[in-house]
């Protein structure tokens, strides 16, 4: 039997459980697109820029664990992919990339959209090769497969579009359990379990940083946390997977993390970290001694000193570390734990509400009504910078519930493409995006696939006229806000026009019904929430330097005119600021 190298390609993927690839066509992609078509078993997802294919292909594999696939071609189309491929790849989820190249007799002459695909995308990969014949093409695209998954990582395969006209002789049938080897379990050694229970049953104050390395953990990590009576604190990552139905959660850390999160942090005298690589040093004990485990060495001690160092499986690694732990703790440190977070917990409440008829509507109040309104199962996606603070707050996990972002790589647009991905996915379940005005306009023109792949995401756009946490960074440092505006247009009015149902909120008193109105709308949606611009957003602990920035921003702004900001500033923030004074 004899079939062309993309025939054989499209079944391979087919063979791997691959539904669906999404990109943008082209000239280099046409053997793929067509054996796509002729065989009927992939969907081709027609995004509007390859660099929301590969978010889009990022948020399906994190929320199925299987491979997802996205497509550029030759040149410029590919080279879109790699801000999402990045992001991929340091959330440590399965992508295979097909990068096509330029005709194969021409590769090495500056042809007319050449670049060296596999130079451009071996930093943010686990696998990069480029397939040059027919005979190579069924190794290299099998290895890219379980580098991919068995890595959890980004691989690239780019081919030449003749490449993939070629004839090939047809090969026996592979089985999926041949592509796709299980992945194995990993449990530290017993004289290193027997030094972790050491350790443990020594230490008085016990405290667990656990991160998204937790996702099938929840039971085994409540059962530690109630034999050391160790609060939880989570990090960004380990929200979805961590907070719900928990007893000993204290909340989150890092700068947009609670103050209880902080206080237990900082308060151990040994902190225990699960499946975490949270990154932000300041935010470590100094003294606490310190143990960590995680499936990938690398990771161990990379962000704070640590005394010992476990590479496991988070829950296997805990079922295997009970049996050790000894003896009755008086649960002291975890009550006044609890307490410090209930108190952290009311102060944030207290933020989000609004008054109807005031104009102003504060962004907690959109994230917790949103919150409240939500399906049981829904997926959120939110753009970096306040959405993800919103959302990290606000938003309630349930352990049905799904939260995705850019949360390692931080890169500005993704909530948009990342909801395509889930709901594409999931075409019945409630995908929803905390989108920001500034990272919703980078790709608005993924609104336009909505509207085509008859999408029904709802797009929920905090819309305050700003980069918002470009220009709070730029007040704690003591800077006159520069570049930071946005003139933007009637988000629901221009939703519209394109054909999507859009809703416009600008007083409290509209949010509940809007909210409601667009989450029961049928297809896909978008509320343009005006918010107000000088929300500030105050860190867990606010140190001196920034107290000095902040003071020096205020100056700057009044001697240069611009003292009615200020004013603004306090009226909006008047809640918050008397925890203050």
């Amino acid at each position: 039997m004899y079939c062309t190298v993309a025939d054989l390609f499209a079944e391979t993927l087919h063979l791997a459980g691959v539904k669906r690839i999404y990109g943008v066509v082209g000239d280099s992609l046409n053997g793929l697109t067509d054996s796509l078509r002729r065989q009927g078993k992939i969907e081709w997802v027609h995004v509007r820029n390859e660099e929301a294919a590969a978010f889009a292909a990022g948020a399906e594999a994190q929320l199925t664990g299987q491979l997802a696939v996205c497509a550029g071609s030759c040149g410029p189309g590919n080279m879109h992919l790699i801000n999402g491929l990045y992001d991929c790849n340091r959330t440590r989820v399965p992508v295979l990339a097909i990068a096509a190249q330029v005709p194969s007799a021409e590769i090495g002459s500056n042809y007319f959209q050449e670049t060296r695909p596999e130079a451009l995308f071996r930093e943010c990969s686990v696998y990069c090769e480029t397939i040059s014949n027919a005979d190579q093409m069924p190794r290299t695209l099998d290895t890219a497969i379980r580098a991919a998954v068995g890595h959890r990582g980004v691989s690239v395969v780019s081919i030449p579009g003749d490449v993939g006209l070629h004839p090939v002789v047809g090969r026996r049938a592979r089985s999926d359990r041949a592509l796709l080897p299980s992945a194995a379990t990993v449990v530290p050694q017993a004289a290193d379990i027997d030094a972790l229970a050491a350790m443990l049953n020594n230490a008085d104050r016990v405290t667990i940083l656990a991160g998204r390395g937790c996702r099938t953990a929840h039971a085994q990590l409540l059962k530690i946390a109630e034999a050391l009576q160790a609060p939880i604190v989570h990090a960004l990552g380990g929200k979805e997977f961590v907070e719900y139905d928990n007893p000993f959660d204290v909340g989150m850390t890092g700068l947009i993390g609670f103050s209880s999160g902080y206080d237990a942090m900082k308060a151990c005298d040994m902190l225990l970290m699960l499946g975490t690589d949270f990154p932000y040093r300041q935010f470590y004990p100094e003294d606490a001694l310190v143990a960590q485990i995680d499936l990938r060495p690398e990771n161990l001690g990379r962000r704070t000193g640590i005394d010992l160092g476990l590479i496991g499986d988070v829950g296997p690694t805990i079922d295997a570390l009970l049996p050790h732990i000894a003896g009755e703790r008086d649960g002291s440190f975890l009550r006044a734990a609890r307490k410090d977070y209930a108190k952290a917990r009311e102060a944030l409440d207290e933020l989000a509400d609004g008054k109807a008829g005031s104009g102003v509507v504060h962004p907690q109040h959109v994230a917790r009504v949103l919150s409240e309104l939500a399906a049981d199962d829904a997926v959120f996606s939110c753009d970096v910078g306040t959405p993800t603070v919103w959302a990290a707050r606000y938003l309630e996990m349930n352990g049905r519930r799904r939260l995705i972002g850019s949360f390692n790589h931080g890169s500005m647009a993704n909530a948009l493409p990342q909801a395509i991905g889930a709901q594409s996915a999931y075409p019945g379940r409630q995908v929803i995006t905390l989108s920001g005005d500034g990272g919703l306009a980078m790709l608005m023109g993924e609104l336009l696939t909505l509207r085509q792949q008859a999408l029904p995401v709802k797009v929920v756009v905090f819309n305050n006229g700003s980069l918002g946490f470009v220009e709070l960074e730029m007040k704690a440092a003591g800077l006159i806000e520069t570049g930071v505006a946005l003139d933007n247009p009637d988000f629901a009015a221009m939703a519209r026009t394109i054909g999507l149902h859009g809703v416009r909120v600008t007083d409290p008193g509209e949010l509940e019904a809007a909210i409601k109105e667009v989450l029961a709308h049928p297809g896909p949606a978008l509320l343009d929430v005006v918010t107000a611009r000088t929300e500030l957003v105050v860190p867990p602990r606010i140190d001196l330097e920034q107290m000095k920035g902040f003071t020096l921003y205020m100056a700057k702004a009044i001697i240069s005119g611009r003292g009615g900001e200020v004013v603004e500033l306090a009226k909006t923030n008047s809640g918050l600021l008397k925890r203050f004074i």
